[in-house]
């Protein structure tokens, strides 16, 4: 399963404000502009284009002429192939690519590109702490990163000695999705605080994937059957989830 996603991830800038024209009649930025999009319209579609996603909470302009120009905006996508996602509920949109009606793949601006294995790890336990955090009524739900770090760890292989070499891959997933915009930095370098985007990218089915082909992993590891850790934890009373991928999940980049 594909989420539709850009490889980088910038924060908002006050562009819009240096460069937006004084005659707001007028569509026209540049010498022979055939554009028809006014500047703030075409500031949330290179936004959509660029970024994994973009939600009220990290993008609040271009998020808010989304939603007043959702129409226009989707045209322009569909014409590259490219369809709108919206969570309105949680506030997050995101690109995905076309299928056709054929089941035929159109040309394609994003390329499939995998998860690392502590990318997943990391991914799949921002996620249970954010339902966790949510159901329990927090408004905004946060992580350290050493709770992080231990997660990965308790999934390490009982032959994996590489201690040192574990954890800077570890370290380097949870950089990984900083930059990608799904943890997002507070006043302290060692807590995030879990963006609401996480779980519209991560559906339940996903997660229940990549639970299978991690315990499948493990189970080839020790040379039998895996045990069954996660029995149970994607029942949909408890909303818990307890382990990812070893073949990690792909995803769709710019």
């Amino acid at each position: 399963m594909s989420v539709d996603v850009d490889e980088t991830m910038e924060p908002t800038t006050d562009l819009e404000d240096d460069l937006a024209p004084d005659d707001d009649a007028s569509v026209s930025l540049f010498e022979g502009d055939e554009g028809g999009l006014e500047f703030s319209q075409r500031h949330a579609l290179v936004t959509l284009l660029k970024q994994r996603f973009i939600s009220a909470r990290t993008h609040p302009r271009d998020w808010a002429v989304l939603v007043e120009h959702e129409r226009v905006l989707r045209s322009r996508l569909n014409d590259l192939f490219l369809d709108l996602a919206i969570d309105r509920a949680r506030e997050v949109a995101w690109k995905r690519q076309a299928t056709s009606e054929t089941g035929s793949r159109f040309p394609t601006l994003l390329y499939d590109a995998a998860w690392s294995r502590e990318e997943t790890l990391v991914l799949v336990h921002l996620r249970d702490r954010l339902r966790a955090g949510l159901s329990g009524g927090d408004a905004r739900v946060y992580v350290d990163r050493d709770d992080v770090l231990d997660y990965v760890a308790s999934f390490r292989p009982a032959h994996a000695t590489d201690e040192a070499g574990n954890e800077k891959r570890a370290r380097n997933a949870v950089l990984s999705i900083v930059k990608s915009g799904l943890l997002i930095p507070t006043a302290s370098s060692e807590r995030f605080e879990i963006s609401e985007a996480v779980e519209p990218l991560l559906p339940l089915e996903l997660l229940q994937e990549l639970l299978e082909a991690l315990q499948r992993a493990n189970g080839a590891d020790d040379g039998g059957q895996p045990e069954d850790d996660g029995a149970g934890l994607f029942d949909e009373a408890a909303e818990t989830v307890e382990g990812p991928a070893g073949q990690p999940a792909t995803e769709e980049r710019t």
